[in-house]
């Protein structure tokens, strides 16, 4: 039966337990021109030691005005490359394979002079209000979308995220509150987020999997719900996605459908996915307790669980974790540190 220490293995992408560090934004002090730091370097080395399985680097942008904040990271030169670079090889040297995730936050820049969007529309009335991207925009936009995969490529990733939640920009393509544009990219909300896919794709090695974070449901009253997501999701895997890391809310203000955030509140979204598309999921969602982590898998809820704030806390989760749930104990520890456990 599968448990957390259990190996996984999809395309190229060969893991040594089914945990993973979710993208998690720092907003580093130093990073102001998008390059990682020593800040960085450290915090998900760490992790690689700690025995996370995949570490997925945070929120990474296309363009300057794309990221949350300016003290976000960016892959939108080449001179970025060789500070990831390092990160990665180093994860990897310890044992972690490692992910990046592509994204731009759109509306929800709050940096940005001027921020970009479908529509003119403000997030809230403490953001700025964006402008509207022209059709040749959003076009250009999946050029930028694969030369930072491209990028991530040539830093050594052994596969790809694509930020297709909370609130972020292709999100906000893909939701009818937030997408009433009158081109082609309104008429079909998923044509954006399909174009990035096949663009992204298209620059992987063949052996690279794609994975794509979206949120199954919107928490705003008049968001879009679970039949809706699966219906895209479904059309973004036959545009090349090959797994899917299952989120939810991020757009409007939450409204009766927001969930109790409760341990794994959002486990049942990513069995939806899972069962009605035939691919990989990773849950998440309040999973940092071991034996709700455990028993998400062993329930056949999910491929792959991702733990967040609980890595924050505990930087060598994965090896508590995987000790209390299975009593194994020197097998799992790095040798320096098998005088420990």
């Amino acid at each position: 039966m599968v448990g957390l220490e259990t190996p996984f293995e999809l395309k190229g992408l060969k893991l040594r337990n089914r945990i993973v560090m979710p993208p998690m934004c720092q907003y580093s002090v130093y990073a102001e021109d998008g390059t990682p730091t020593d800040w960085h370097y450290v915090h998900y080395v760490s992790r690689a030691i700690g025995g996370t399985g995949l570490i997925i680097i945070e929120m990474t942008n296309v363009e300057p005005d794309g990221r949350i904040t300016n003290r976000c990271l960016g892959l939108w030169s080449d001179d970025h490359v060789p500070a990831f670079r390092r990160i990665i090889r180093a994860c990897q040297e310890h044992g972690a394979k490692v992910a990046i995730q592509i994204a731009h936050a759109g509306r929800k820049a709050e940096d940005a002079p001027v921020p970009v969007g479908p529509m003119a529309e403000a997030y809230s009335e403490r953001y700025r209000t964006p402008r509207a991207l022209t059709t040749e925009e959003v076009k250009g936009l999946v050029v930028k979308y694969a030369d930072a995969a491209r990028r991530a490529v040539e830093a050594g990733v052994d596969a790809v995220e694509l930020h297709g939640a909370h609130g972020y920009l292709i999100h906000q393509f893909l939701s009818p509150y937030t997408n009433r544009r009158d081109d082609e990219y309104g008429r079909d909300r998923v044509l954006f987020a399909e174009e990035v896919v096949r663009a992204v794709k298209a620059v992987l090695p063949p052996d690279m999997p794609l994975i794509f974070r979206l949120s199954a449901v919107e928490y705003v009253d008049g968001g879009y719900d679970l039949d809706y997501s699966l219906a895209f999701g479904k059309r973004l895997v036959e545009a090349g996605v090959d797994m899917f890391d299952v989120s939810s809310g991020g757009e409007g203000t939450p409204g009766k459908r927001k969930p109790s955030n409760t341990p794994g509140f959002q486990v049942p979204f990513a069995r939806a996915f899972r069962e009605a598309l035939g691919v990989p999921v990773i849950a998440v969602g309040r999973l940092e307790n071991p034996q709700v982590a455990q028993m998400v898998l062993k329930n056949g809820d999910a491929d792959l669980v991702g733990v967040a704030r609980g890595m924050l806390y505990d930087p060598y989760w994965a090896l508590h974790a995987i000790r209390e749930t299975t009593g194994l104990s020197k097998e799992i520890a790095p040798k320096q540190y098998e005088r420990g456990f």
